[in-house]
């Protein structure tokens, strides 16, 4: 979004950023962190409203934060999540800015999806460099953790995303896309 300052961007960055420390704790308080997947929230809401570095910066921030403050994600999981996380906030915010089908659902969808599919794609190829160079981590394997598992998150994402970003614009706390 061009009308915004660059401190305005960071101050925005580091708030998604504190996020990424507080949604996972509310959400696995109850049970729900790894159906849900709450840090990919802020991830992607921060590349969408203050462009792709900053949701980049916030995709490898975020969980190394939240790893030495709360201990989720655990430091196994760091090394695939950090560089998903980076690609969900990098595609986010590019598509966002280039993507103008006149229509801001139509926008927020495209990009959401594109960068969910991306970060997913870069998080299974880190998964299996991890993995004795691919040995032992398999395409089902990957299907089964980042799609069947994950469907609910996305599902919530897919949702909750959007509604979000168009109640900031209508509130104006964002600038309106169209």
């Amino acid at each position: 979004m061009a009308k915004f300052s660059y401190v305005k961007r960071t101050s925005l960055t580091a708030m998604f950023i504190a996020f990424c420390v507080i949604l996972p704790m509310a959400f696995h308080a109850v049970g729900l962190g790894s159906t849900f997947a709450p840090m990919h929230i802020p991830v992607l809401m921060c590349g969408l409203i203050s462009g792709g570095a900053y949701g980049l910066i916030c995709g490898m921030v975020g969980p190394l934060l939240s790893s030495v403050i709360t201990g989720m994600p655990g430091a196994a999981m760091l090394p695939s999540m950090v560089p998903e996380l980076m690609a969900y906030g990098l595609v986010a915010g590019l598509l966002m800015k280039r993507v103008r089908t006149g229509k801001l659902y139509a926008d927020l969808y495209i990009s959401l999806g594109a960068a969910m599919l991306i970060g997913r794609v870069v998080a299974g190829i880190a998964k299996m460099l991890l993995f004795m160079g691919g040995e032992g981590y398999s395409l089902g394997l990957w299907i089964s953790a980042h799609f069947v598992t994950a469907a609910p998150g996305i599902i919530c994402h897919l949702v909750v995303i959007p509604i979000l970003i168009s109640t900031l614009m209508r509130a104006k706390l964002i600038p309106k896309r169209y």
